[in-house]
């Protein structure tokens, strides 16, 4: 059984931990006795946190004299700012459901202070409620993403039924090798066993089943695999071989291409134009540079050259044909 003056100490101590000010006089008030009793109560607990620094880390009563009161600061304690960054980042996304974002946002504020706790939820509240999730094929995101992170890190094979974009369901047996987050989802990159000359991607919330076999694999029977290049390499999801592209860009703003395609490089300046060389699997990057009008224009390699300017042509046709 504790005594009274240990679970005083410990009830403080909770306060503290629960981000309440801890005013000397206050609790003296509270507990109808003196000042003086609170003060030792105050310096046993910093004492202990100072005796168990591995345990608690650098945590630590720090005194306000704005306050007349001592709050409990931790390290590991995220700021208003840090956790709202995150907050809007996770709402940003849209790639859980409303549900899951309001869980993984009311954890994440049990690690701010009471005060900023307070303050921010009013913030985070109005956030949530325009909240606009992806509609799923998948039960759950997350379940998803954790199978397939188990798998990727266990390198095992795993069997997964898929929504194709043209809504057809199949089955894939494949080698998961990374993860991605890319423009409101999550996507699996992998191997067909035995091919490993183009990844493949698929989207998470199109998965609606994830068999995971006994049979491992290896990374290093894929020619050149860098998990790290691979996902640079990566960055529209579609599927196809890699390719070096040139062309030349007139807009804007040359760095937010550089930050759309980390593989890329300029090559050339030359009064507001940018030469720039980029790798790249598939035929996204296509898309891309078309959605960029008329500040690109590709000059290598010549087929992908003749590709976009059939593209163009077409477009070009379109308009026609609508003004006629």
């Amino acid at each position: 059984m504790l005594s009274d003056k240990k679970n005083r100490t410990l009830e403080i101590f909770f306060r503290g931990i629960r981000g309440e000010d801890i005013s000397p006089s206050k609790l003296a008030a509270d507990y109808g006795i003196s000042t003086k009793s609170i003060t030792r109560s105050i310096n046993e607990i910093k004492d202990f946190l100072s005796e168990n620094r591995e345990l608690v880390g650098h945590t630590e009563l720090v005194f306000s004299h704005a306050s007349k009161a001592y709050r409990l600061h931790f390290d590991e304690f995220l700021s208003d700012k840090e956790l709202f960054a995150i907050a809007k980042v996770i709402i940003g996304t849209r790639a859980f459901s409303e549900e899951d974002a309001s869980l993984i946002i009311g954890k994440l504020k049990r690690f701010v202070s009471l005060g900023d706790r307070k303050r921010l939820d009013e913030i985070i509240r109005k956030e949530l409620y325009h909240y606009s999730e992806i509609k799923h094929d998948c039960g759950n995101v997350m379940e998803n993403l954790w199978q397939i992170i188990n798998a990727i890190t266990d390198k095992k094979e795993i069997t997964i039924k898929y929504y194709r974009v043209d809504r057809t369901l199949v089955d894939r047996r494949i080698q998961p090798v990374s993860l991605m987050f890319s423009e409101y989802y999550f996507y699996l990159i992998a191997y067909y066993p035995n091919q490993y000359d183009e990844p493949r991607y698929f989207r998470l919330d199109r998965i609606t089943s994830i068999v995971e076999h006994r049979k491992r694999f290896d990374t290093e029977q894929v020619p050149g695999f860098d998990e790290g290049e691979l996902r640079n390499r990566s960055q529209f999801m579609f599927f196809g071989k890699l390719r070096r592209v040139r062309f030349w860009y007139t807009g804007p703003s040359v760095q937010a291409i550089l930050d759309k395609l980390p593989t890329a490089k300029i090559i050339e300046r030359k009064r507001g134009k940018y030469l720039l060389e980029a790798e790249v699997y598939g035929d996204g990057i296509k898309m891309f540079l078309l959605s960029q009008g008329t500040w690109v224009k590709v000059v290598a390699p010549e087929e992908f050259v003749q590709e976009m300017g059939d593209t163009a042509r077409k477009i070009a046709e379109l308009y026609k044909k609508e003004n006629d």
